[in-house]
């Protein structure tokens, strides 16, 4: 009669269990190192230290807010303001910068949000954008981009009333902004069909 896990005894006690059980867990160990070594090589920060063709101020406002125009005349969505700022893409302060637009909306009458936000995303759709992953912690939002173009909508939190639409374009700023006040500039009137 055999006891209970004495084949296991007799397996773990084999010549060969200690190097079985040493190659399982290297396995992993390798892969994930070798995951780890690959995504740094993609992702270095050289990239966005030095990206390639640099823009100016302008190029930067101008990449946004043309986006944001074609968006609105699309959509048919009724803005109620929005801001224009030049943001940085490694922190709070460096080079590169991406321009940037928050845009304030309401939703039509009577329109509900869980209806009316699938309804922007396919309006954009069918002018060449492209849906990508959902925003975290915004229910019923929606991610789209277009000619390197991010644009996220989502319903206000406070307000199921009213929408918001944030843009952002590349980065590829690489003048000196760190000694700029930080203030957003209205561009409500530049985006009105």
């Amino acid at each position: 009669m055999t006891r209970p896990g004495g084949r296991r005894q007799e397996w773990l006690s084999s010549r060969w269990a200690r190097p079985t059980i040493a190659a399982a867990l290297a396995v992993p160990l390798v892969l994930g190192g070798a995951f780890l070594s690959v995504g740094r090589l993609h992702s270095s920060t050289s990239d966005l230290d030095h990206p390639a063709n640099p823009v100016s101020d302008d190029q930067s406002r101008a990449q946004v807010v043309e986006s944001a125009k074609q968006l609105v005349t699309a959509t048919g969505l009724q803005t109620t303001n929005a801001g224009y700022l030049l943001m940085s893409c490694k922190d709070r302060d460096d080079p590169p910068y991406q321009g940037a637009i928050y845009l304030d909306f309401a939703l039509p009458p009577g329109a509900r949000p869980d209806t009316y936000f699938p309804t922007i995303a396919g309006a954009l759709i069918a002018h060449g954008w492209t849906e990508g992953s959902p925003p975290n912690d915004h229910v019923f939002g929606k991610t789209l981009t277009k000619d390197d173009v991010i644009a996220i909508t989502y319903p206000q939190r406070e307000d199921k009333s009213r929408g918001v639409l944030r843009l952002y374009g590349q980065c590829r700023n690489m003048n000196d902004h760190r000694r700029d006040t930080t203030a957003w500039i209205d561009v409500t009137g530049q985006l009105k069909p």
